[in-house]
């Protein structure tokens, strides 16, 4: 068996930091041999696991009465988790559907779970009435590509009702046929939709400043061009329809040598770019009270980590300051990255009615929750 325990570490000012002093209990992660490995957690901060055993889980929405409803990608199944006695660990569980295709992208919305399944979008009415026997899944949209090639998706409502849709490209790197490589919003009433971004690659995360209101989501960028190039996204739509450069140009100044961009093509560079590799997949502003107020109404990114790299990078959940609409820090609020050796890696994370943050892991298919506590009532783990 393997343990998890805590560590402090050195911030990026170089100054000696301390780091995941409470934790709740230790739990196990199985392998060959028994040792300990190590979660970095910022101090003031906690975490606990939420929920196991969940298989290849992506992406999660919390419902209107608080279940936490997650998706998953080969294994083909969505659940609903609930902690009834409100202890910060998942007592009931429910088996929402199974055998789905690729059911990685679900939302909530009046009542309902939507679920993306092979070339279409789903629904289950009131069901959060019906966890224990479901009703049958309506479909509500059937224009998204088939699944005869890769690509991601993810969705979320949107403050204006709609549900928006990414859609990513089907490649490394290609000029691949529309809806490929772009942001959808669709009124789930009518089926009528609207492109509200092109030139993506791998979209995953996004979601809507609480302040202005404006989109936001992270990018990845493509692979095989070395250990450092190009960066990974992060985009601001300011301008509906804006194209966002791909596969033309990377990042802000790497260009594409495959493919030359046209001539009068306007892009749109990353409001923020991040280390290569290291795999922006989730994106929530936070939302909550139970942080410190300078985490308020700021961007949490999970980075799901490199492979396509000499030595590992992301595999953390960041938080970046933005001041003006301007990123002007990037900071570790957790890392799942003991040495060159993953703990986890985080895809999704989403904000708790209880002011805690869900994270997503589809490394061994668990979700952590993040807390905070005030140092006073800290307890500091020997």
């Amino acid at each position: 068996m393997q343990y998890i325990r805590l560590r402090s570490y050195v911030n990026h000012n170089g100054k000696l930091a301390f780091m995941g002093i409470f934790f709740l209990g230790l739990f196990p992660i199985f392998a060959s041999a028994a040792q300990s490995v190590i979660i970095t957690v910022t101090k003031g901060f906690g975490l606990s696991l939420y929920a196991s055993d969940l298989g290849d889980i992506k992406q999660m929405t919390v419902g209107d009465n608080g279940t936490l409803f997650v998706g998953s990608q080969k294994s083909g199944t969505v659940y609903a988790l609930i902690d009834s006695d409100q202890n910060g660990q998942v007592d009931k569980r429910y088996l929402i559907a199974k055998g789905l295709d690729y059911p990685e992208a679900v939302a909530f919305h009046n009542g309902s779970l939507y679920v993306t399944e092979d070339d279409r979008i789903i629904r289950f009415d009131e069901i959060e009435s019906r966890l224990r026997r479901p009703g049958r899944a309506r479909e509500v949209y059937s224009n998204l590509p088939s699944l005869d090639k890769k690509y991601t998706r993810s969705m979320r409502f949107g403050p204006d009702g709609r549900l928006y849709v990414a859609i990513g490209s089907p490649c490394n790197v290609c000029e691949s046929p529309m809806p490929f490589g772009n942001i959808l919003a669709i009124n789930v009433d009518t089926g009528a939709s609207e492109q509200i971004a092109f030139g993506l690659r791998s979209v995953t995360g996004f979601d809507w400043s609480p302040v202005t209101n404006k989109l936001w989501f992270a990018d990845l960028g493509r692979n095989w061009m070395g250990d450092n190039i190009p960066a990974d996204e992060i985009n601001r739509v300011d301008i509906k329809g804006s194209h966002f450069g791909f596969p033309y140009l990377h990042g802000t100044d790497v260009v594409e040598p495959a493919y030359d961009k046209p001539e009068n093509l306007n892009i749109t560079v990353p409001e923020f770019e991040l280390p290569a590799h290291v795999a922006p997949t989730g994106l929530s502003f936070y939302r909550g009270e139970q942080f410190p107020q300078r985490y308020h109404q700021q961007l949490f990114v999970a980075e799901n980590g490199s492979w396509n790299r000499s030595s590992k990078v992301g595999y953390q959940i960041v938080m970046l300051d933005i001041k003006d609409e301007k990123v002007i820090k990037r900071e570790t609020v957790v890392s799942f990255l003991d040495g060159e050796f993953p703990v986890a890696r985080p895809f999704d994370v989403i904000n708790a009615p209880d002011g805690a943050m869900y994270i997503s892991d589809d490394l061994k298919g668990n979700i952590y929750r993040l807390f905070y506590n005030a140092p006073e009532q800290s307890q500091e783990m020997k």
